[in-house]
């Protein structure tokens, strides 16, 4: 038998819709609740960076034609009883932050979720028994940059965003439609799709280690490509491309400071007339150079 209670929470910029769910069965608990928050940006979108730092759950960003962002969250959390559901309640911190050339949001308790800062994994508490899930469902003005991440259950997708874009995934695939920015794509264990409405200005790069790359250009690409697979193959369909010679890198031990020199494990062509670099890696897959 389950027995739900809704509370409806309203402040300022943000609403909360709250859902508890008890199983008489089963010891586990659910609570779900919706963040709904809004913000008008400070400069020009372009010169504006978003910045999602999740942990469990998917991150979805589109691009529209209006001038604030809309962050819509659907939390969970799952605990193993009463106890650590009260626990994960009162400790759990989902944090917003706005500057004036960046809106933020990102966890900081009980595990920090911005890169290069403490985990928090390690603090001399009880072991964690529940999981949070976030689901972002997010607007940003067409020309936003945008960066976001993700590590367990959930994919990245981005869509509509002409800006430079960054992803980062773990645990999951990374979908990105109609681009046009500068893209450094990441991901572990899933596909990477992009697609992009105009050609980067910049060097861009695409990586997982299980998975493939499938990228697709305009038909007008002029670029120098890297790009390594040790289980995998390379296509195109770009008909003017020329295989370029091997690099031969530099390299000096720590230990003795002795140089050394060896081939590079890349290849590199060149397409059309060459020009900036876009680099593609993977490990056990193909890689697939399209054009649109």
């Amino acid at each position: 038998m389950k027995t739900n209670k809704w509370i409806l929470l309203s402040a300022g910029w943000s609403l909360c819709f709250a859902q508890v769910t008890t199983c008489a069965q089963d010891s586990k608990q659910e609570f779900k609740e919706h963040i709904s928050k809004q913000f008008t940006l400070q400069k020009p979108a372009a010169a504006t960076v978003l910045a999602i730092y999740n942990m469990h759950g998917t991150v979805n960003v589109e691009g529209y034609s209006g001038s604030t962002v809309s962050i819509e969250i659907d939390k969970t959390i799952v605990a193993d009883n009463a106890e650590e559901m009260a626990a994960a309640k009162a400790e759990y911190k989902l944090e917003f932050e706005q500057k004036a050339d960046s809106i933020l949001s990102y966890s900081t308790s009980p595990y920090e979720t911005r890169p290069r800062r403490s985990r928090n994994w390690d603090d001399g508490r009880r072991r964690i028994r529940y999981r949070v899930e976030l689901e972002y469902t997010v607007k940003v003005p067409f020309n936003m940059n945008v960066c976001a991440s993700t590590v367990n259950k959930g994919s990245i997708g981005i869509k509509d965003v002409y800006g430079s874009l960054q992803a980062n995934n773990v645990n999951g695939p990374i979908t990105v439609v109609n681009a046009k920015g500068t893209s450094n794509i990441r991901t572990i264990n899933g596909n990477v799709t992009v697609n992009y409405l105009a050609i980067p200005t910049e060097a861009s790069s695409y990586y997982t280690i299980n998975g493939k790359l499938e990228v697709t250009f305009p038909s007008s690409l002029a670029a120098n490509v890297q790009f390594k697979s040790m289980n995998g193959q390379f296509y195109t369909d770009f008909p003017d491309t020329e295989v370029l010679p091997g690099k031969v890198e530099k390299s000096q031990t720590k230990k003795n400071g002795e140089t050394m020199y060896k081939l590079s494990k890349r290849t590199e062509i060149k397409v059309g007339a060459g020009g900036k670099l876009f680099t593609f890696e993977t490990l056990n897959g193909n890689i697939y150079l399209k054009k649109s």
